[in-house]
């Protein structure tokens, strides 16, 4: 306890000398330049920065982005009069900022596992860099939040944001699908504050907005076969469960049901995925904690922070991530309409994506020693890491981690999204060093946590890429085994 509470303090302090960095360039008449990732993360970051700097009345512009590379890290360099920050995103990308902003005015808040020592001229707020696990316990929203708190003790107030963005990055990886570590402090801040209650439940997406039905049906983790993305089937399954769909003609919601009732339904999920074959502590993922928005307007996405989290992420993944931010910032007129229409969009394009491989089951390869997903051009890049997400919680043989990819012709690259189980990453194996060592050798980049990583590498290497990668995983399996 001694030694966490000595890390807390360390990562605050850094998060205090970078809130000390951003008010020295605002009392300057500076503007800061915010560069964030286009997932739920990044952009609940980016809000969470935007409506700090907004109440010091700050000049600040906000730019999404879906990855970094050498061009970002060059216009970047090129600001004048300006102090760029980057959120969730940079400290796997150190190599290349340290030569291009060498000796610069530059702050990253991030969780991903750094390549490289940043250049002493930046402030770089990781928890990695102080002990506490970036992928379980602190996002990137996360650290922003930390930062912003320090900017003024009023941002307390934006703890939910950080929720939501540790929620959107998977993070609720503790008992009961909790959020744990330092992300509980900040569910704490949320809860103190006023907006954010927390409830044990099924998780299903809807269980405030939509029919028992449509919600079970939009339930994608796990992946349920012949029910997820099928409504009518979905219908039919509750029904012969005996569970009443209407009350007085209005659907009932998962919030209207009766303990009795939701576990009725999640033993006849257990049933019907065990005579699929799946094991039954599958349907450990659909009960768990529930971080529900008291502020926000209830049948609506924003009441539930697991479906805020997805919005965000519909909103980035479909280019459209300057609603993400807005709505993040407050915004709930237009903005919010667009981006309500944009999430369904998503949620149907995904569900697409899974009723495609599942009649085209080659498209799953089982290596020696990994699952490789081949997306091709038909799974778009902006798509693949959800996709990999949820199909890595029903693979055959879970102890084989899944590299996932899909082609971007017009880059000449393959976008690379990996996954690995809690299981091994405790035994000490590392996808995010795999990514990276592997994407290095290929002229590529990659990197990412323990858990989850990602890469960008050349078309033509993909072969060589993958029987490398199954090579490193095979090696490092060993270690395991053999205890070194």
């Amino acid at each position: 306890m001694v030694d966490e509470d000595r890390r807390l303090k360390a990562l605050i302090e850094e998060s205090r000398k970078a809130a000390e960095i951003i008010l020295e360039h605002v009392d300057k008449g500076d503007r800061i330049s915010v560069f964030s990732h286009m997932d739920a993360d990044g952009i609940s970051a980016a809000g969470i920065l935007g409506v700090a700097l907004s109440r010091i009345e700050a000049k600040f512009r906000i730019r999404i982005e879906r990855w970094f590379d050498e061009k970002i890290a060059a216009e970047i360099a090129a600001e004048r009069d300006s102090l760029p920050v980057l959120t969730d995103m940079g400290s796997g990308y150190l190599e290349i900022l340290n030569k291009s902003m060498k000796g610069k005015p530059l702050i990253i808040l991030d969780h991903h596992q750094p390549d490289v020592k940043a250049d002493e001229s930046f402030i770089h707020v990781n928890p990695q860099r102080f002990g506490i696990d970036g992928a379980r316990d602190l996002s990137g929203a996360g650290t922003t939040y930390l930062t912003a708190r320090a900017i003024s003790e009023r941002n307390k107030d934006l703890a939910y944001l950080a929720v939501i963005g540790a929620l959107g990055d998977l993070q609720d990886k503790y008992e009961g699908r909790s959020l744990g570590g330092v992300n509980s402090l900040i569910v704490k801040d949320a809860v103190n504050t006023g907006f954010l209650k927390v409830e044990t439940d099924l998780l299903f997406f809807g269980r405030e907005t939509r029919p028992i039905h449509k919600a079970l049906a939009y339930t994608t983790t796990p992946f349920i076969p012949g029910i997820s993305g099928e409504e009518d089937k979905c219908l039919t399954f509750l029904t012969q469960l005996g569970i009443k769909i209407k009350e007085d003609d209005r659907w009932r919601a998962l919030r209207d049901l009766s303990h009795e009732e939701k576990q009725k339904i999640f033993s006849g999920i257990s049933d019907y995925l065990v005579s699929r074959g799946y094991k039954s502590d599958v349907t450990i993922n659909l009960i768990g904690e529930v971080y529900i928005l008291v502020r926000e307007e209830p049948w609506t996405p924003l009441r539930d922070a697991r479906e805020f989290a997805l919005l965000l992420n519909a909103t980035g993944r479909t280019e459209k991530s300057g609603l993400g931010v807005a709505i993040c910032m407050g915004d709930r007129g237009s903005c919010l309409e667009e981006a309500l229409q944009t999430l369904e969009e998503y949620r149907k394009k995904i569900t697409e994506n899974l009723r495609w491989l599942d009649e085209h089951p080659d498209r799953l390869e089982e290596k020696e020693n990994i699952y490789v997903l081949h997306g091709g051009q038909t799974i778009n890049e902006k798509m693949i890491s959800a996709v990999a997400t949820i199909l890595s919680t029903n693979l055959p043989n879970p102890k084989k981690p899944m590299i996932a990819y899909s082609v971007v012709p017009e880059e000449g690259l393959i976008k690379i999204s990996a996954r690995t189980t809690e299981d091994l990453t405790r035994k000490g194996f590392n996808l995010g060093e795999i990514m990276r060592i592997a994407a290095e050798k290929f002229l590529g980049k990659g990197g990412g946590h323990d858990i989850a990583a990602g890469a960008q590498i050349p078309i033509e290497e993909r072969r060589n890429f993958l029987d490398f990668v199954d090579k490193m995983v095979k090696e490092e399996m060993k270690k395991i085994a053999d205890g070194s």
